[in-house]
């Protein structure tokens, strides 16, 4: 029989700072293993650590950017275990008072996985959350054959801990859900949110339940999922597994499976562990925060929310919901886009230029829109030149790959290069009054309804220029001329 599926996302987002939490300590990515350590990130005895302001103010940036509000005092707390890689038997955490409570996480519909979007089975879903805090993210451990490596550079990273309630039905859910809170905080710039990196980690808790009358099923929580793919694969094994097993009669528990993605199973960790497992105490070295000073200084950066500015983008500048959606997946694309609009030139043109030529030549260089060599008002430049009609739309691609690699330049200067001059209209008029001269037969079935071959003679006027006009142009007065 089905069962109804309810899944809750714990996601670890890393907070862009230059150092820790606690200390003083680079957080860069990619360095000599152990290289960026001191006596408080690897817990030394009595060595006590200083708040990182700049990581807490990001947190309640992402928190009110999510709409959750905020304690007036918000405690750390000591989370109590053993790990090889917390080598404290502790970590500095956010128990009772996080700095951020409620607020939501809406599905984009282009956040969905591409074979999901034709069905989605609640447009416009909000997904509720329970709480934002911040805590110390711990060591990388790396497990060989028959040892294991431990890099603490990682160690003491501020990392903040985003709770959702029990709220998504579905692996393609979660997926658009993770896809979405990725996307939130990057327009932030708290988190640089990369799954490659491992500066947003994901744990699912599933359970299942016969229907919506019945309490929620035993938890099974996947741990450290760090893919989009293998968080929608392990949710779907996971659902079936546990659809058989009730199945059969054999009743759920509460435990914690990890996801083997080579076997593209989950295999059981441990049984049943709760709060009060960890003996959380307050922490006895930092005070509570007072947050309305640092809500204040946050709260002018909270940027547009992405369904507003799609709106925005359709209602301001006649863009379509899907070049809305583009443009506004990316912060550094959105600012591109508005920069390089221009009142003279379609705000449609310019979108058009930006998603089909522009984003398609950084794919291939594998570079993001905040390297693009070209600037917005190199690209404005070169697009007010196709729409005063000197350059053509494919003329246009050929000097913007020549402005690509040599952004200092001017574009009318390329297109002059390439030959791209226009022509004067007396000397185009006689190229196109002897294309039609030469050409009885053709000109004959054009004006016999026959408007294709208007593409011919442009060709044979583009044959004959001694430079390289505007073929729209040249086609527009054959057809004058003709019809």
């Amino acid at each position: 029989m089905p069962y109804l599926v309810t899944i809750g996302l714990e996601v670890h987002a890393q907070v862009n700072t230059v150092t820790k939490m606690f200390c003083a300590c680079r957080t860069s990515f990619g360095d000599d293993p152990n290289t960026n350590t001191c006596p408080v990130c690897l817990g030394y005895p009595g060595a006590l650590p200083v708040l990182n302001q700049r990581a807490i103010e990001k947190t309640l940036l992402t928190g009110l950017a999510l709409g959750c509000k905020s304690p007036e005092f918000s405690r750390w707390d000591r989370k109590n275990y053993f790990y090889p890689d917390m080598p404290k038997n502790y970590q500095t955490t956010q128990m009772d008072f996080p700095l951020c409570l409620g607020g939501g996480v809406p599905l984009f519909d282009d956040c969905y996985p591409t074979d999901a979007r034709n069905n989605i089975k609640s447009p416009g879903k909000v997904v509720l959350l329970n709480r934002i805090h911040l805590e110390e993210d711990v060591a990388k451990s790396t497990h060989l054959a028959n040892t294991s490596l431990i890099d603490f550079n990682r160690a003491g990273t501020p990392l903040m801990e985003i709770v959702s309630e029990p709220d998504l039905e579905s692996a393609e859910e979660a997926v658009s859900y993770l896809r979405s809170l990725q996307l939130i905080l990057l327009e932030c710039a708290s988190s640089d949110a990369d799954m490659e990196k491992g500066n947003l980690r994901c744990d699912v808790n599933i359970s299942l339940r016969e229907k919506e009358s019945d309490p929620l099923g035993a938890k099974v929580e996947l741990k450290n999922l760090n893919s989009f793919s293998a968080i929608r694969r392990a949710i779907q094994f996971e659902i079936a597994r546990q659809t058989e097993e009730l199945g059969m009669g054999i009743a759920q528990i509460q435990s914690t499976r990890r996801w083997n993605d080579d076997l593209g199973e989950t295999q059981l960790m441990r049984t049943k562990e709760d709060a009060h497992d960890y003996r959380y105490f307050p922490c006895p070295d930092l005070l509570p925060i007072a947050t309305a000073p640092l809500l204040e200084i946050v709260r002018p950066l909270v940027p547009e929310p992405r369904l507003e500015k799609i709106r925005r983008y359709e209602s301001d500048f006649g863009l379509t919901a899907y070049d809305a959606a583009v443009l506004t997946a990316d912060r550094y694309l959105a600012v591109y886009f508005e920069s390089a609009n221009h009142p003279t030139i379609p705000a449609k043109k310019t979108a058009n230029f930006l998603i089909n030529n522009l984003l398609g030549t950084l794919n291939e260089k594998s570079l993001a829109i905040a390297d693009c060599p070209v600037t917005p008002e190199k690209l404005r430049d070169l697009l007010t030149l196709v729409e005063n009609g000197i350059l053509a739309p494919n003329q246009a691609k050929e000097v913007f790959a020549v402005l690509f690699t040599s952004p200092r330049r001017d574009p009318k200067s390329i297109a002059d290069e390439l030959g791209f001059k226009p022509t004067s209209s007396g000397d185009l008029e006689a190229l196109i009054d002897a294309a039609i001269a030469t050409n009885p037969s053709e000109v004959e079935a054009i004006k016999a309804g026959n408007e294709k071959l208007l593409n011919f003679l442009t060709g044979q006027v583009m044959k004959s220029a001694t430079s390289k006009p505007n073929p729209k142009q040249v086609t527009d007065l054959l057809r004058a001329k003709l019809l």
